[in-house]
């Protein structure tokens, strides 16, 4: 006789014990945020900043977040009839998230905005609107970062800079002159050298019209092949130098720009990088002959702060989905959030945001003062972007690790979002020069730019005083800069050091004294391990999980 099931058993499809959705939530909930655009002159940004980082955390745009990356940029190499037209297709969610990047002036807006802290505004919002997807915002960052070097020729400028700074996204591959808005790209690397654009092989031959020259090459890395207008290396008389190429020419004909295939990405997915071939490609040229790597640089200097920005981005939002998931999960008698353990390791998480969030707004406030003439912020530029862009990204992918392991064996499911963010992680520090190509690239401004080395010493002179353990790295930094020897292979330990002493600094000054004494502690003396979670017991782990606004929501 089969015996019946008891009526009193659990319904085995019941969920318990597992955490609501995180949508809604307001991305822009951040104290080091919020306190840092105020510090750095766009206190008038918040009311902006705070409602696109209620957008950010909605359903609706956490959603698209999700299908831009769920339906991957489609090639259409020729239409039904043959013809060529390399085009790439996007999900509509991919383009809602570039609508609103573009009304909020997350592409090159800034540029035509002549209040003080527009830049920093900028940063602000991307990193909120970072919450939703990283993909959309390698258009917005080249876009941005286009403008100073186009300058360099201001006929040039003259005719796109007011398109290319239009808050209005107009899709599409049509004659530039003839749309409301237009966005930008950036051709530089080639299979043979990568990084090393000296050795590109593309060539740029003049074309009877003055500054009008014929591109034949292939690219290897180009992102964003749907841009209206990209800016590209390539070898002319002269020697290598910066090109305009129009996607469609001022005649309405196509430009010849054939995408050989897009690449098929770690991570990153939703955004289009592809391999372009040119063949008689009509180019204008930016700036002098044999000058392009000199005319470029501006952009990457920019771009080398969206990749900032976007690691700091990528990394509050994976504490934030990691806090989320320990408020609501209980565990051995308690919510995860309330074990010693789990806060510690929350608590360290959000001390490592705090400063890259921290550095990226400092970053931005130079940026945005240098365009207006301040020559000491220029050069403070120079030197702690390619420090910031080393360090930030670099931590990026253990970050972003140890908050997927906060949920367990759920954040290594594809549906909890987390293996997104892990996938994200790593590529800010290979894109605009990998860790070694940011290294060497403060060597030479140390070598090279003396006022760039002062300038980063008057900031840290800032903090002088203020904490034991960081006027101890502080010193220790002096004695590293003082000797030459195997300068190279020390290369990547003295730009931590000096990343670490940025960052210690700006927290000491700015970060409440809970924050800053964990970081010091930590990162400048000694007093922490290896992994994230290892703060020591004497943290006030309250006073930092309520900073991060973590504790209760």
């Amino acid at each position: 006789m089969v015996t019946p099931l008891s009526t009193a058993r659990p319904d085995t499809h019941e969920v318990t014990n597992q955490p609501p959705p995180i949508a809604p939530y307001d991305a822009s909930e951040d104290a080091a945020l919020l306190e840092g655009l105020e510090r750095e002159g766009a206190a008038w940004a918040v009311p902006d900043v705070r409602r696109l980082g209620r957008l950010a955390g909605s359903p609706e745009a956490q959603r698209w977040a999700e299908q831009a990356n769920t339906h991957e940029p489609v090639l259409r190499t020729h239409d039904r009839y043959g013809n060529r037209i390399d085009e790439v297709e996007f999900h509509e969610s991919w383009h809602q998230l570039m609508r609103v990047a573009v009304a909020e002036g997350g592409a090159g807006a800034a540029w035509a905005d002549d209040r003080p802290g527009a830049h920093v505004a900028r940063y602000g919002g991307a990193l909120v609107w970072g919450h939703t997807e990283a993909g959309h915002g390698c258009p917005t960052a080249m876009t941005y970062a286009v403008i100073p070097a186009l300058r360099q020729q201001p006929e040039l400028a003259a005719v796109y800079e007011p398109l290319l700074t239009s808050r209005v996204y107009d899709p599409g591959l049509r004659v530039p002159t003839e749309k409301r808005g237009l966005l930008a790209g950036m051709g530089m690397t080639e299979k043979q050298g990568g990084s090393d654009v000296r050795t590109n092989t593309t060539l740029a031959e003049p074309a009877g019209e003055e500054g009008l020259y014929r591109l034949r090459g292939h690219k290897w890395f180009t992102s964003a092949p749907m841009c209206d207008l990209f800016l590209v290396l390539a070898q002319a008389p002269g020697g290598l130098s910066c090109f305009l190429v129009p996607r469609v020419l001022p005649d309405g004909s196509r430009n010849t720009f054939r995408i050989q295939r897009l690449k098929d990405k770690l991570g990153n997915r939703s955004n289009a990088s592809s391999e372009p071939e040119f063949d008689g490609t009509l180019a204008w040229r930016v700036g002098p002959e044999g000058r392009g790597v000199k005319t470029i640089i501006d952009m990457v200097n920019c771009t080398r702060l969206d990749c900032v920005a976007g690691s700091a981005s990528l990394m509050r939002k994976a504490l934030v989905e990691a806090a989320h998931h320990a408020r609501h999960r209980s565990a051995f008698g308690a919510r995860l959030i309330d074990q010693p353990l789990m806060r510690n390791v929350l608590g360290d998480l959000a001390v490592e945001s705090e400063a890259a969030t921290a550095l990226t707004l400092r970053l931005a406030g130079a940026a945005d003062r240098a365009v207006r003439g301040d020559e000491g912020e220029q050069a403070f530029r120079r030197l702690a972007t390619a420090i910031g862009k080393y360090w930030v990204t670099k931590r990026a992918p253990a970050f972003t690790a140890e908050a997927l392991e906060c949920l367990g064996g759920n954040g290594y499911v594809e549906d909890s979002g987390m293996p997104r963010l892990y996938r994200e992680a790593p590529l800010n520090s290979v894109w605009e020069g990998s860790g070694n190509v940011n290294a060497l690239d403060v060597l030479r401004a140390l070598a090279k730019e003396p006022a760039a080395v002062q300038a980063l010493t008057d900031e840290l002179a800032l903090s002088r005083g203020a904490d034991a353990r960081l006027d101890a790295a502080v010193t220790r930094l002096g004695t590293e800069l003082g000797d030459l020897d195997g300068i190279q292979v020390r290369a990547r330990r003295l730009v931590e050091l000096m990343a670490l002493a940025l960052q210690g600094s700006l927290l000491v000054r700015h970060a409440p004294a809970a924050v800053a004494d964990a970081f010091c502690a930590t990162r400048l003396g000694g007093d922490g391990g290896y992994a994230f979670g290892t703060l020591p017991h004497s943290a006030d782990l309250g006073a930092i999980l309520g900073r991060a606004g973590l504790a209760e929501r």
